[in-house]
């Protein structure tokens, strides 16, 4: 305590701490791990804002993770500044289907785990296509309408029916 009776800060040691505020990197986070290459995986897709490479238990014969380069918690902790990143995502999914000659976009799925049902609580847009191939337990996964998995446009639905951002 302070001489004049108020508490002082205390001394943390950010060396010690999971998420570094200034890069937006979480060193225990798998995916934050994966865009700065330090697990091995393919990256099929890399900008300044999103890194896209495939899901370890594909879904679909096309099944891609698409992340932000920063680490963004899940759905749940977006708000209506986050409509842009979403978007953002959508577009990379639709540039590494184009790549990978997918060009039926009305037999895509393009959606997110609704917390608590994340495996990695790093924003991840799931892309699955053809979405109409799919085996039985992932029809059930990623099954639209459920109260596990919401569709991209349904989430910025909802980010932007929250109003302006805090």
């Amino acid at each position: 305590m302070a001489a004049n009776g108020v508490s002082e800060p205390a001394n943390v040691d950010i060396s010690k701490t999971n998420v570094d505020q200034r890069d937006g990197y979480d060193r225990k986070c798998t995916f934050c791990r994966i865009v700065n290459e330090e697990i091995a995986t393919e990256l099929l897709y890399v900008d300044e804002e999103t890194t896209c490479f495939r899901d370890i238990k594909p879904g679909a014969p096309h099944h891609y993770l698409v992340v932000p380069k920063r680490h963004v918690g899940n759905c749940k902790s977006l708000n209506k500044e986050h409509v842009l990143l979403v978007e953002k995502m959508v577009e990379t999914g639709k540039k590494i289907l184009q790549k990978h000659n997918v060009v039926d976009l009305s037999d895509v799925r393009f959606g997110f785990h609704w917390p608590p049902f994340c495996s990695v609580s790093h924003l991840h847009l799931h892309v699955l296509a053809p979405a109409s191939q799919m085996g039985l337990m992932s029809r059930i996964f990623y099954r639209l309408n459920s109260y596990w998995f919401i569709t991209a446009d349904q989430l910025i639905q909802h980010l932007n029916s929250k109003g302006e951002a805090n």
